[in-house]
C-alpha cells in the first residue's frame, strides 16, 4: 500500500469483515485482482485483507455458507462499474444484477468464487 497512514478510528465505522470463503487463496487472490485489495498473512498464517483505502480489514473463514441471497449487502466503491464487471468475470465471479436497476446511481451485483453476493457502486467523484 505504501500509505504509512492509520485508518480512521471511530465509534460506529465498520471496521472487519468475515467473509465466507470455500478456497481462501482463490478467494484473496479474486479481490487483490479485481479490486485492488492487499493481501497479508497474519501471525497465526491465515490470509487477510486491507481494502483498497485502507480503511477496512478483514479475512475469508471457511466452514460458513456463503451469502447466496441479498439480505445485507455489501458495495465496493469502484471507478469504473463496466470495467469491473469484466475483471469479475474474468477472475471467476458472477453478475447476478446488470448496471441500470438502481438508476441513477450506477450499481450492479455479482457473486465472488464463493457465491457470495455483493454489490458494487461507481462514484462519479473517482473518474474513470
Amino acid at each position: 500500500m505504501g500509505n504509512l497512514q492509520h485508518p480512521t478510528l471511530g465509534n460506529g465505522k465498520i471496521c472487519y469483515l468475515e467473509i465466507p470463503a470455500v478456497d481462501v487463496n482463490q478467494s484473496a487472490s479474486f479481490y487483490q485482482s479485481v479490486f485492488g485489495w492487499e493481501i497479508r498473512n497474519r501471525g497465526d498464517g491465515s490470509i487477510a485483507f486491507d481494502d483498497g483505502v485502507g480503511e477496512v480489514s478483514g479475512t475469508w473463514v471457511t466452514g460458513r455458507n456463503p451469502s447466496v441471497e441479498v439480505g445485507l449487502l455489501i458495495h465496493i466503491m469502484v471507478r469504473n462499474a463496466v470495467s469491473t464487471l469484466e475483471l469479475i468475470l474474468a477472475h471467476g465471479g458472477k453478475v447476478v444484477q446488470e448496471i441500470g436497476r438502481d438508476f441513477p446511481e450506477i450499481t450492479a451485483r455479482f457473486s465472488d468464487p464463493a457465491g457470495n453476493i455483493m454489490g458494487i457502486y461507481q462514484d462519479q467523484s473517482l473518474g474513470n
